[in-house]
């Protein structure tokens, strides 16, 4: 089944257009698996369900204007992992200006009008932190990213980027150090 979905990747690169309906039945499970993942570390009340992030990433990533080629499928994974995780960020950054009154009318508010309720930033500082360290430390940035939002293991890093096992410890291991550091500054 590797090499089948692998075959179908080059395809679709290629921009055959039935590539990507005979991609999906071959995939869906696994992304789908990926996306319940990404979505247990969300806050409750999440709205987004793991079928419709996997049907967002998907179309993002086989969309013919802007086709990547993938050089395996681990390769297309960490493509699919990333895909979702912009996405979530682009959730959680429209709640967040959905709640600062993005498209809302002005009104008086009186005192008991107040509601206090909690931001739940955290995925925005983990996304701005990765960021910072991408600029840093890009394969620790790299590593930290599939391992924090594809739930991908050490093997399958090394894997997908084609280094050892020991490298990808020893970078997870500076990132977790740097964003621990980051992520602790930014709730000072």
């Amino acid at each position: 089944m590797k090499d089948e979905v692998t075959s179908i990747l080059r395809a679709v690169e290629q921009g055959d257009p039935r590539a990507a309906e005979r991609l999906l039945p071959l995939i869906y499970d696994e992304l789908r698996a990926l996306a319940s993942r990404k979505l247990a570390h969300e806050k409750p009340g999440q709205t987004l369900q793991p079928t419709a992030l996997v049907h967002e990433a998907y179309i993002r990533l086989v969309d013919s204007e802007k086709v990547e080629s993938w050089n395996s499928r681990g390769h297309f994974f960490a493509a699919a992992a990333e895909a979702m995780r912009r996405i979530l960020i682009e959730k959680a950054r429209q709640r967040k200006s959905q709640r600062r009154g993005q498209g809302r009318a002005r009104s008086e508010l009186r005192d008991d009008d107040l509601v206090v309720s909690p931001l739940g930033d955290e995925l925005l500082d983990l996304d701005e932190a990765l960021t910072k360290l991408t600029a840093i430390d890009a394969d620790a940035a790299a590593v930290a990213k599939l391992r924090l939002f594809a739930g991908v293991s050490v093997e399958e890093i090394a894997e997908i980027q084609r280094i050892s096992p020991r490298t990808v410890k020893r970078n997870w291991a500076q990132a977790r150090a740097w964003l621990g550091r980051a992520l602790g500054e930014s709730k000072r």
